[in-house]
């Protein structure tokens, strides 16, 4: 049986467009899922490579130094006081760092830096590696519908991140909540009671 002319450029036609949907729309869009989920990460290092953190929120500026020793705690505090770190609560903050994502990119000019809070910061944290290398990240305020916050890390470009409102959560905390639990070692010995002496009736 010979197919009409007609019929035959159809189903050419067909296949050329199925071929054009599945390199380009289907292949095309699983690089575009790589592309944006590179582009979500905030940071390139791990956790390892932190040296010291410095965190400014609001009037207090916090620094905390990795101590050359596998004991815990691996933190200490150096400024404004001067003593061992609570490693949970930098943990917490470190996880943040390394494995935080940002929900989208914004485009934005230098002057309109202050509509999305990143003039006047709610807090900074500058990360120091231990090849010398630094990064920093600043924390404007939250987006219309208050879920996540503006956010501009190293300054690239003016593009501002939009970034998980945890990183409030992590830093803005008491110096007492920095610093180390002392583990409490001396139990307090029971009063002594008096041995019951028998009695003869």
């Amino acid at each position: 049986m010979k197919l009409p002319k007609t019929t035959l450029i159809l189903i050419l036609l067909a296949l050329g467009l199925g071929s054009f949907v599945y390199f380009h729309e289907i292949k095309g869009k699983s690089r575009q899922t790589e592309i944006k989920a590179q582009k979500q990460k905030i940071f390139d290092f791990s956790a390892d490579d932190v040296q010291s953190l410095t965190i400014k929120f609001k009037e207090t500026t916090l620094q905390l130094e990795k101590r050359n020793t596998t004991e815990k705690p691996q933190w200490e505090i150096k400024s404004p006081i001067s003593t061992l770190a609570n490693d949970a609560i930098v943990s917490y903050l470190m996880d943040l760092l390394v494995k935080g994502k940002s929900e989208r990119t914004v485009s934005v000019l230098p002057t309109e830096l202050s509509e999305f809070g990143l003039d006047k910061p709610i807090a900074t944290i500058d990360v120091k590696l231990k090849n010398q290398q630094s990064h920093q990240l600043i924390l404007g305020k939250g987006d219309f519908n208050n879920q996540f916050l503006y956010a501009q890390a190293d300054n690239k470009n003016m593009n501002l991140l939009l970034v998980s409102k945890d990183f409030v959560n992590a830093v803005n905390r008491d110096i007492s909540e920095w610093k180390q639990i002392e583990e409490k070692t001396d139990l307090e010995s029971l009063p002594s009671l008096p041995s019951p002496t028998p009695t003869n009736k």
